[in-house]
């Protein structure tokens, strides 16, 4: 007990760290009560350490060795958390990579929006209080078709805020095959008893018909509910209800038709060679009463919720309360509006928005970036890795056409004594981190997205023995 005593009698105290020479820098740079936190977690650290009989260098308990140890850690917590990574997964809109990249255009708007006072809600030309959307929407009817137009901050608000509005202690009649959970374990059920609307499974998971809605409508229904299954597909017997016939059914019975789309396009992707997604003019022109879609998937923009369908029930959704409680700020209708002014104005939409470049990107322009890549990799890397240039197939990711992949190019790394995991790791480790994907023993860098064949070259290398 004597030695542990006297190990700790030694340990300096906080005050003598912040009077010690080395942490004038620190304190001149940040607060003080910062800085004072700090040496004390430090401290006690070393004393736990300590008190469980852990070997500790003597020179670790040391005043220069803990300014060091602090200054280390503060360096560590002074960058920002949200880093940019190169994503080379093979997966476009990869959620936990943020989804969508915002064109140059959002970015600008977002700057100037964030830095300057803006005419969030003011009315320049009248002088007074104006409509925090009006440029949304009006965008919005033009692009769409619709009547009316409103953003919340992602789709689950949207669809939340149709539910809570039109249905709200009322049934919402919705296909058991459309019963879909979201990513992050939220499910279409769970939204809905959040919004207080009552679910009404008809059909069977595989198969659901016209006559299940039929039997199910009653003096208690309050919305017929369609939701894209954008997470996976029912293939093999299977039927599903068209939404023009729920919308024939819905007016029948004077009964609003709802349908949630879960990412939905302005484009036909169709016409790239590429999996069709529908359209959300197609579906506004089917005649549905509110259509639902992500902002930052396949549109192209920031995270947000946009809501098209009848004037009617989107003047009852903005009424709505719990509208000023899912609205979005200033930075998300900045970059958003700048999106849609993309798709109302550019030519060339298709290369202007960054996730519409990715998906359309040639197989050609693709294979000379690979070529690019591997030469300058060759180089990098060393002795030992063997590099090829192979076909796969990308993804486009966040619920999007989850069984249909995009051809791509890849380079394929293997290493004769090193794992594929333990090359991914080092890719990993450079700055900015490279995140490709493993598969067959080789590490895979997709090139759908990479339009820089420098941004493959890993810095620093961190070449694992």
């Amino acid at each position: 007990m004597e030695p542990l005593k006297h190990l700790l009698r030694e340990l300096p105290s906080v005050d003598r760290l912040l009077k010690h020479p080395g942490s004038e820098a620190l304190l001149a740079r940040f607060r003080r009560d910062y800085v004072t936190r700090r040496y004390r977690e430090a401290l006690e650290e070393l004393r736990r350490s300590l008190r469980q009989g852990k070997s500790l260098d003597p020179n670790d308990l040391k005043e220069d060795a803990i300014l060091t140890r602090v200054a280390n850690l503060i360096a560590s917590q002074s960058e920002a958390n949200l880093t940019p990574v190169v994503n080379a997964t093979g997966t476009v809109l990869h959620t936990n990579l943020g989804r969508a990249l915002l064109p140059k255009e959002a970015i600008e708007a977002v700057v100037q929006a964030g830095t300057h006072p803006v005419n969030l809600e003011y009315d320049l030309a009248r002088g007074k209080r104006g409509k925090r959307e009006e440029s949304i929407e009006e965008a919005l009817i033009e692009l769409t078709g619709a009547e009316a137009a409103t953003v919340v901050n992602n789709n689950a608000a949207a669809v939340l805020l149709g539910l809570n509005t039109l249905a709200f202690g009322k049934e919402v009649i919705v296909s058991r095959g459309e019963l879909i959970e979201i990513g992050g374990s939220f499910r279409i059920p769970e939204i809905m008893a959040k919004s207080g609307a009552i679910l009404k499974e008809v059909g069977s998971t595989n198969r659901t018909h016209s006559r299940d809605y039929e039997r199910a409508i009653g003096k208690k229904t309050g919305l017929l509910l369609k939701v894209h299954a954008s997470n996976y597909r029912i293939v093999g017997f299977s039927a599903e209800v068209e939404l023009e016939e729920l919308v024939a059914m819905g007016k029948k019975h004077k009964i609003p038709v709802m349908e949630d789309l879960g990412s939905g396009a302005f484009i036909d992707l169709g016409k790239y060679g590429l999996p069709r997604e529908p359209v959300v003019a197609e579906q506004v022109a089917k005649g549905a009463d509110i259509v639902t879609f992500s902002g930052d998937k396949i549109l192209g923009g920031p995270q947000a919720g946009l809501v098209v369908g009848k004037a009617r029930w989107i003047g009852q959704m903005n009424r709505n309360p719990l509208k000023r409680a899912l609205r979005c700020g200033k930075l998300t209708l900045a970059a958003l509006e700048s999106v849609l002014r993309l798709y109302r104005q550019a030519p060339d939409v298709v290369e202007r928005i960054p996730t519409l470049k990715a998906f359309t990107h040639s197989p050609a322009a693709m294979e000379e970036t690979g070529r690019e890549a591997m030469a300058r990799l060759d180089k990098a890397l060393g002795e030992g890795y063997h590099m090829e240039l192979r076909d796969s197939g990308s993804e486009i990711g966040s619920g999007a056409l989850p069984t249909e992949e995009i051809p791509t190019k890849v380079i394929a790394i293997r290493h004769r004594s090193i794992s594929a995991g333990k090359i991914a790791g080092m890719f990993r480790a450079s700055r900015p981190p490279i995140l490709g994907r493993v598969k067959d023993n080789r590490f895979l860098l997709d090139l759908r997205g990479i339009f820089d064949p420098e941004d493959l070259v890993p810095k620093p290398l961190q070449n694992p023995r």
